[in-house]
Formats: structure tokens, sequence, C-alpha cells
């Protein structure tokens, strides 16, 4: 009994082989002649028992191994990636940069807010009343006939006149503005250093700088006045307006010393009469008490002078004897 064998070769034509004649034949599907349908029965049987395992043919085996390598692959162990580790450190890097410029971003933030809106409300001054009431004298004086420049024409006129009560107007005017005098003399110095070093608000040096202006400005009135008023008067108004004004500052700080004295007295005169009155044989064991307690205390006191005068009698004669002593090695 013989059988053949199909190959497929690598043009695509196939060949056969007869193993029981020893004879082999082949045919291309290039020669033009068609296989016949036991050629094409005889391939499929061939390759479906390859691929079914039964037998012991050899591309049986080969598909078996095929199969089984493909079902359980060989696992290798794999380390991790080290490019993983440089991603990580980069992203935290770059959290932890972010996180510390958000921070400095807002102190720097807080800290420019702060100067720019620094306290500059003490600056915010103003003139007081009496400027007002000044030209308004001043305006009723002319219309009563004073010039400005010329001196009281008689001793009545200058004792009561209009120069006279222009000059108190004057004073007063002078007197309540040496508060704020004071303030510009006492912050003129720190404000310019803290300008300087660039520790001062916008806002709090453009509103010193806006006061500044205006008691300079007053100051040159003042003295424009006073000269108008009475020539030369204009170098010694504000000296006579500062010794008047610490006056009255004595006088208030004495009255409000002597009200919290007088309120104080009252307090305690209304608590002393809180108390329940004593009878006149309380008051006589009251009195007692206290002479007793009196008297302790000076027998006390004379034992005490008594004391210190024994020892200051031996200190002194010690002394004594040791400056003797010096004196005579001397």
């Amino acid at each position: 009994m013989s059988y053949e064998q199909a190959t497929v070769n690598s043009d695509g034509s196939t060949s056969f082989e007869s193993s029981g004649e020893g004879t082999d034949f082949s045919s291309s599907t290039s020669t033009g002649s068609p296989p016949s349908n036991e050629t094409f029965q005889q391939e499929e049987d061939t390759f479906t028992n390859g691929f079914d395992g039964g037998g012991d043919q050899q591309d049986g085996g080969a598909f078996d191994g095929t199969e089984d390598a493909a079902q359980d692959p060989v696992s290798a162990p794999k380390g991790t990636d080290p490019a993983i580790f440089l991603a990580l450190a980069f992203v935290v890097i770059v959290v932890l940069y972010y996180l510390n410029y958000r921070r400095n971003k807002r102190k720097q933030m807080e800290r420019e807010a702060f100067f720019y809106d620094m306290d500059g409300d003490k600056f915010n001054i103003k003139l007081p009343a009496a400027v007002d009431e000044y030209y308004d004298i001043k305006e009723k004086c002319e219309q009563a006939g004073w010039e400005p420049g010329k001196p009281p024409r008689t001793a009545a006129e200058a004792a009561n006149g209009p120069a006279k009560l222009l000059a108190q107007a004057l004073m007063k005017r002078c007197i309540a503005d040496i508060p704020l005098v004071q303030l510009i003399q006492k912050e003129s110095a720190g404000m310019n250093k803290l300008y300087s070093q660039s520790m001062c608000s916008v806002k709090q040096w453009k509103t010193y700088q806006a006061a500044e202006q205006l008691v300079s400005q007053e100051v040159e009135e003042v003295r424009a006045e006073a000269d108008e008023i009475e020539p030369g008067w204009s170098q010694a108004i504000w000296r006579q307006a500062m010794q008047y004004y610490n006056m009255l500052k004595n006088r208030e700080e004495m009255e409000a010393r002597a009200k919290e004295a007088a309120a104080l007295q009252k307090k305690l005169a209304e608590e002393e009469a809180k108390k329940p009155k004593l009878t006149p044989e309380e008051q006589a064991e009251k009195a007692a008490a206290e002479l007793l307690q009196q008297e302790e205390r000076e027998k006390k006191a004379k034992k005490k002078s008594s004391k210190d005068k024994g020892g200051s009698g031996n200190v002194s004669g010690m002394k004594k004897g040791f400056l003797a002593g010096s004196n005579k090695k001397k």
C-alpha cells in the first residue's frame, strides 16, 4: 500500500512524494495542471492530523510545542525602571518649589500691604477753629476802621481798640496751633529716617508731607498777621504762645488732679457713711485698744534704740582703738 505526502514550497508550488514505489513527482500550480480532489483531501488530512496532535508525526509534535510555548511563556525577572524614580523626584521638586514660591509671594504681599496701608491717621490734621474765628474778627476790625501796619493813635484805643482785640484773637489762634507744631517737630526726624530706609508706607509719607506743609504754611501766616498788627511781633509771637500754652496746660493738669482728689474724698466719705455707727461703749473700747497698741509700739521702739546705742558704743570704741593704733604706726 502506498501513500502520498504533499509539501508546499516557498514559491507557492506543491510537491508530492509517494512512499510505496519509491517514485516522486512534483507538480506546480504554475504549470497549468490543476491538482486533483484527492490531492486536496490528502493535504487537508495532513494538516488536520498535525494540529490535532494524533500520531507520532514530526509536524504534530512541532505544533504541540509551539502551542505549549504560547500558553506557558517563560517569565523573566524584571526590575523597576529608574526613569520612574526620576520622574517622581522631579514632580516632588516642582511641587515643593511651587509651594515655597506661593508662601514667599504671600509674605511679600502682606508686607507690602502693611507698609502701604500703615496707619497715617495721626497726620490727618486740620487747623483749629481759632483760625476761622481770627479771620472773622479781622473782618469786623477792618469794618471798624482798623488798618494793617498802623499802630493805635491813643492809649485808650491801644487798650480797648480793634488792634487789641485782633491781637488777642491772633494769640488764641497761635496757642491752638501749638499741638500741631509739636506733633510735626516730634515726628519729623523719625519719618524722614523711615522714608530714607524704605520703612514707611506711601500713604503715611504722603499724609505726613501734607500735614507738614499745612503746619509750615500756618506758622508763616501767623507771623505775617503778627507783623500787620504790630511790626516786629512775628519774632516773639510763637515764643509767647508757647509760654501761655504751657501755663494753661499746667493749670488744666492741676484742676484735673484736684477733681480726682475731690472725687476720691467723696467716695471715701460715702463708704464711711455706709459703715455701721459705733455706740459710745464700742468707741471707748476701740480708743483703749488703739492706746494699748500705741504703748506697745513705743516700748518696742525704746528697746530697739537702747540696743542700738550699746552696740554703737562698742563699735565706736573699737574704731577709736583702731584709729589710735594706726596713728601710732604713722
